[in-house]
C-alpha cells in the first residue's frame, strides 16, 4: 500500500507506518463490517484532502481502514498540543500525523504543517466540522474553514466521504464501544468537489464561507445517498442557537 506513493519529504518512519498497518488494518477488518464505495475517485499519488462527516469517535477508525484500501495512508489533522505529549507525541509525529497549530494570531500558520504534508504529497484527513455533528438527526452541521482554506492555498483536490453506523458503535458522548454483534459501516467517497470558480478569488472570509458550503453540500448529498433520507434545506448551526436565533442556520 505505502509503497504506491512517492516518499515524502516531512518527517516520519516507514518503519512505524508499517507497524501500523501491520497491527490496526486486520484488527479493524476484524472488528467492522464493510460496505464502501467510490474508492476510485481517491487518486492513489499526489497530495490530497479527504473530508468526511463526523458522527461518532469510532469515524477515525473507520476512515483510516477506508483510506487503507483504497491505497493511500491516512495522514491526520490533531491539535498540536498532542504532539507536546510524553511518548503519544512521539508516536504520532513517527506515524507522520499533522499538528493543528490553534491560537495563532496568522491564520496562516494554523495549517501549515498541513500545507507542507499535501505538498509532498500526503493523504490529509480533515474534518470540516471539526467535532461531532451537535445535529440531532446527525446530519452534518455547519463547518469551519479551514478544509476550503487548505484546499485553496494548495491547490489539492478535496475527495467528499460520506459514512454512517460508526454511530452505532461509538455514539457521541460514549465511552463504551459496541463491538459486538459486529456493526456495518457504510461509507462512500465521491469525486473531487468542483472549487473552480473560487481559484482566482481572494481568499478572505466570504471566499472560504462560499467553498466551505460547497464542500458540505457535496458530503450532504452523498449522505443522503447513503441514508436514503433527504438533508435539512439548511444545516444545524450551533452557535445561533446559543444565540437565540433558531434551530437551523
Amino acid at each position: 500500500m505505502a509503497g504506491k506513493q512517492p516518499d515524502p519529504g516531512y518527517s516520519y518512519s516507514r518503519a512505524w507506518r508499517m507497524v501500523s498497518v501491520v497491527l490496526l488494518r486486520p484488527t479493524l477488518r476484524l472488528l467492522l463490517k464493510r460496505d464502501w464505495a467510490g474508492q476510485q475517485n481517491i487518486p492513489q499519488a499526489g497530495g490530497l484532502i479527504l473530508a468526511p462527516n463526523h458522527v461518532s469517535y469510532a469515524d477515525v477508525f473507520a476512515v483510516m481502514l477506508f483510506s487503507h484500501e483504497s491505497g493511500r495512508y491516512p495522514v491526520f489533522l490533531a491539535k498540536d498540543t498532542i504532539f507536546k505529549i510524553r511518548v503519544l507525541g512521539s508516536i504520532v509525529t513517527k506515524l507522520g500525523q499533522l499538528p493543528v497549530h490553534r491560537g495563532q494570531t496568522d491564520a496562516a500558520a494554523v495549517l501549515k504543517d498541513a500545507e507542507r504534508g499535501i505538498a509532498d504529497g500526503a493523504c490529509v484527513i480533515v474534518y470540516p466540522e471539526a467535532t461531532c455533528t451537535r445535529d440531532p438527526d446527525l446530519w452534518p452541521m455547519t463547518a469551519k474553514t479551514g478544509v476550503a482554506r487548505l484546499a485553496l492555498s494548495t491547490g489539492a483536490p478535496v475527495i467528499p466521504i460520506a459514512h454512517w453506523g460508526t454511530q452505532n458503535v461509538l455514539p457521541y458522548g460514549s465511552k463504551t464501544p459496541h463491538l459486538f454483534p459486529r456493526r456495518t459501516i457504510r461509507m462512500v467517497a465521491g469525486p473531487p468537489v468542483d472549487l473552480s470558480e473560487f481559484r482566482d478569488k481572494p481568499v478572505d472570509a466570504a471566499t472560504l464561507r462560499a467553498a466551505t458550503a460547497t464542500v458540505m453540500r457535496d458530503i450532504t448529498g452523498l449522505l443522503a445517498g447513503l441514508r436514503g433520507k433527504q438533508p435539512p434545506a439548511a444545516p444545524y448551526d450551533p452557535q445561533r442557537l446559543e444565540a437565540g436565533s433558531g434551530s437551523r442556520a
